[in-house]
């Protein structure tokens, strides 16, 4: 039967992106297991019981009915691994929202730690009943680690994507980070985790983009400073810290903000651009992004039509990550206006 063109778009960016991993024999099989049984050990041993207070409720206080911001995903978008609401990604992202758009942004967590991409289903039934202005979807690492398939794990996001979408909702999608920058994980499955992370995001892109959607790659936003300063990530050396999570923030807000219209043009000034051949065939751009981290990539046109002979076209941009407010620094939730 012949694939879909969705399907031979996924394909293609796993070909791109180096192909399936072939682990060599049994015994490095063997190795492999062994050292993700040993890691997810020594991760659950410290790993917090708890979530972090959900900060559910209405930012800043400007003029206006409130935008509806409602982060849904795993453990990443929860917060997991801090202690205060403060701390989390999403009241992060809503603080400096409202500040952006001059209006009040209402905050609704409905992420769950734990969750897989099938598991967004129920997510956005509950989101749609907020009638979201936006939202920030966080996934894909716990796909990684259960080996689930790219195909199936993207048709899910695919759907909660265009679900969103249709119902009139902006999606930004943080892509599945680079699992081959934790610490716990050992070689070689450390680098066999940085490529299973890389395949699932570019295959996240392409079914992202395809449903409307924009991606944001966060790959190893966390690495190159984890090597030097261990306070990016908490205790368990898993899930970020508060520093972490604001780094996170700060890569995901300009394209939250630009989703809803209120990212400010000067702050994209001397910016340097990603160089020629932005717009590529969704699947390049989809292995190019998840190489790359903080890249953007929304649907483009090009001549008047959004697919061409290689099919669909993609948008790339990099824009400077902002400074964000400091957990001290954000302001705790206002109280709902009416016409929220």
């Amino acid at each position: 039967m012949a694939l879909t063109g969705t399907t031979r778009r996924l394909a293609a960016a796993t070909a791109y992106g180096g192909g399936s991993v072939a682990l060599g024999g049994v015994a490095l099989a063997a190795l492999l297991r062994e050292e993700a049984r040993a890691a997810r050990r020594n991760i659950e041993a410290r790993t917090s019981k708890g979530d972090p207070p959900s900060g559910d409720g209405v930012y800043g206080r400007g003029r206006g009915r409130a935008l509806v911001f409602t982060v849904l995903g795993d453990s990443s978008a929860v917060g997991l691994g801090v202690h205060r609401a403060e701390e989390t990604p999403g009241v992060l992202i809503a603080s400096a929202l409202a500040e952006l758009a001059e209006r009040p942004v209402r905050l609704v967590r409905l992420a769950k730690s734990g969750a897989r991409s099938p598991d967004l289903d129920e997510q956005v039934d509950r989101a749609l009943a907020e009638h979201p202005t936006v939202a920030l979807i966080m996934i894909g690492a716990n796909d990684v680690t259960s080996r689930t398939r790219p195909t199936v794990s993207v048709k899910h996001l695919g759907e909660a994507v265009r679900r969103l979408t249709g119902a009139g909702c902006e999606v930004v999608v943080g892509t599945c980070p680079d699992l081959g920058t934790i610490r716990p994980i050992a070689q070689p499955l450390r680098t066999f985790a940085r490529r299973w992370s890389r395949q699932m995001a570019a295959a996240q892109t392409v079914a992202v983009v395809e449903a409307g959607g924009r991606t944001v790659s966060l790959g190893s936003v966390l690495g190159p400073a984890f090597a030097s300063d261990r306070a990016m990530f908490s205790v368990d050396e898993f899930h970020p810290s508060a520093h972490g999570y604001a780094q996170a923030a700060a890569v995901l807000l300009p394209s939250v903000a630009d989703a809803v219209g209120v990212w400010p043009a000067s702050a994209d000034r001397g910016v340097r651009p990603i160089r020629r051949g932005t717009v590529r065939p969704i699947e390049k751009a989809a292995v190019r992004a998840a190489s790359r981290t903080g890249t953007e990539v929304q649907p483009a046109e090009v001549g008047g039509s959004d697919t061409g002979p290689w099919g669909a076209w993609a948008l790339l941009r990099r824009r400077r990550p902002p400074d964000m407010p400091t957990p001290e620094q954000a302001q705790e939730p206002a109280e709902a206006p009416a016409s929220a």
